[in-house]
């Protein structure tokens, strides 16, 4: 297949290595945070990035590890046996492993000169799963470093090199995260097309400036409450919690399992909008604009009764007017993708989502990605019918 920028497997395989060198990037950033830390004496906050970084990992892998469980043998027929799996991700390399199996497949696609339909069924397959992944990790580990981060930067009155360095990174990297799973999504609908360079980089865009104010205003009340934040997280993370439970989400492989989706997801919704079911999704994205709206004033609001507890040397004035700039510009560039270079989705009810499966059948059946299919007939549910997804079978993830 040729090499050009207008290729849309060139773009996918450039999105997958960026993002496979972004997360690379933001663990060693991390990691260089905490040895500065250790050398500095300030083993608290050494603790707490070690901490978020442990967590987010040993999520990452259980989720990675229950969808492999979940999919059938015969899928994957390159990958090592059940025990070095099971290793793998207990040595917290299970996502690494999936990403260059992911970049191995593009390149695959790539040097062949018409790929076949099994070749790009398992590539989008790959693909789905690994942005995924990719956009859990960033919100577990980016969001909460960058806030403890920025919350300590405020505190502090100055910067460090490589803190600057890991919150560049950090932002760059969840935006980035979003917009892989943004174009993934995009391959589980049969006639929608794959995101351009300039819808991609407009999405790009207005996730990160709504992304930046959020984090912000959450990271200044850290700084100026450092023992309520978690009271307020805590708060409003079982609010949102109990909301993803009421639309009765289906997509890990059991009820058990289904509970660390729905932990997740909640922990996504206090910084940024992630839809999981079907049905009027503009009414639910406006209330929830409107609930993180109202927070972010109220916790910024706490900065002009209490500013005295700030160094002098912050100038936070500024900082907000950048914040609420930033904010505006992101909502209008989010309303300038959805009204132009965001297209309607058309389902087909005659047609089964995805591609013809790899898996050997008496009948031919289309291999799709359950859980990635699920999740894209709910952030483009216009013309959804019944038809457009198939029955599940007793194997959960495909057919």
């Amino acid at each position: 297949m040729p090499l050009s920028l207008q290729n849309p497997l060139f773009l996918d395989l450039v999105v997958g290595v960026v993002g496979t060198l972004a997360f690379l990037l933001d663990v060693a950033v991390d990691l260089w945070a905490v040895v500065q830390y250790v050398l500095g004496g300030r083993y608290l906050w050494a603790a707490l990035v070690l901490t978020l970084l442990c967590v987010a990992s040993v999520l990452l892998q259980l989720f990675s590890w229950f969808w492999l469980a979940s999919d059938p043998a015969e899928l994957h027929g390159s990958l090592p046996s059940r025990r070095s799996l099971a290793l793998l991700h207990l040595l917290q390399l299970g996502f690494v492993y999936r990403c260059l199996q992911g970049l191995k497949q593009g390149l695959s696609l790539l040097k062949q000169e018409l790929p076949s339909e099994s070749d790009l069924a398992y590539a989008d397959f790959l693909s789905l799963d690994i942005s995924m992944l990719r956009l859990f990790e960033s919100f577990l580990e980016a969001t909460p470093q960058l806030t403890l981060v920025l919350a300590i930067v405020l505190k502090s009155g100055h910067a460090e090199y490589y803190q600057w360095f890991g919150i560049s990174t950090s932002f760059l990297g969840v935006s980035w995260a979003l917009l892989d799973y943004h174009r993934a999504l995009r391959t589980c609908l049969p006639s929608k097309p794959r995101l351009g360079w300039s819808s991609s980089a407009i999405y790009f865009l207005w996730n990160l400036l709504l992304l930046c104010p959020r984090i912000f205003a959450v990271s200044l009340f850290s700084a100026l409450f450092p023992h309520y934040v978690a009271v307020h997280f805590l708060s409003l993370w079982l609010v949102l919690l109990f909301w993803v439970w009421l639309q009765g989400t289906k997509f890990m492989p059991n009820p058990k399992t289904e509970w660390l989706y729905r932990v997740t997801v909640a922990f996504i919704l206090y910084f940024s909008w992630f839809n999981v079911a079907g049905g009027r999704t503009r009414g639910r994205a406006i209330i929830h604009l409107i609930f993180i709206i109202s927070d972010s004033t109220l916790l910024v609001s706490m900065w002009v009764a209490h500013s005295i507890l700030l160094p002098s040397g912050i100038f936070l004035p500024l900082w907000l007017t950048i914040g609420g700039a930033c904010f505006l510009l992101g909502l209008a560039l989010r309303l300038i993708y959805y009204l132009w270079l965001h297209p309607h989705c058309h389902w087909e009810p005659d047609r089964i989502d995805g591609v013809l499966s790899l898996l050997p059948r008496k009948q031919p059946k289309r291999l799709y990605n359950r859980r990635a299919t699920q999740l894209a007939q709910n952030f483009f549910p216009k013309y959804k019918t019944k038809a457009s997804l198939p029955e599940v079978s007793e194997v959960e993830g495909v057919l």
